[in-house]
C-alpha cells in the first residue's frame, strides 16, 4: 500500500480543538478516519515550528490521500501538505527506467 507523509498546520480553531481534546484524541481520530478509507496510521507526531503535526500513513491510493487533505481543509481547522513516500525498491525501479530528457540549454 502506498505510504504518505502528511504535514499539517492548525488554524486558531484547530488549536482550540486540540486544547479541548488533547494530542492523543487527535491521534485516535486520525487513526479512525484513515481506517475509514482503508488505510492505516503508522505514526503521529507533533512538532515545533511551522508544522504542527507529522502523520505517516498507508492508504490505498492517491485518491484516498487527496480525500484526507480535502476533508481536513474543508473543516477550516487544519491546512496540510502531502508527500508521497517511496521505498528503496521503488527507487531501484526508477533508476532502471530510461528517460528521454534534454536539460534546458543542452543541444
Amino acid at each position: 500500500m502506498p505510504k504518505y507523509l502528511f504535514r499539517s498546520t492548525y488554524t486558531t480553531d484547530g488549536v482550540r480543538g486540540l486544547l479541548d481534546e488533547g494530542g492523543t484524541g487527535r491521534a485516535k481520530e486520525s487513526e479512525r478516519f484513515l481506517a475509514s478509507l482503508g488505510g492505516r496510521l503508522e505514526s503521529f507526531h507533533f512538532g515545533f515550528g511551522g508544522t504542527d503535526t507529522y502523520i505517516v500513513a498507508d492508504l490505498p491510493d492517491n485518491a484516498a490521500a487527496a480525500a484526507v487533505c480535502l476533508t481536513a481543509a474543508a473543516s477550516g481547522s487544519v491546512g496540510s501538505e502531502t508527500v508521497v513516500l517511496l521505498t528503496p525498491e521503488e527507487i531501484d525501479e526508477a533508476v532502471h527506467q530510461k528517460v528521454g530528457f534534454r536539460p534546458p540549454g543542452a543541444r
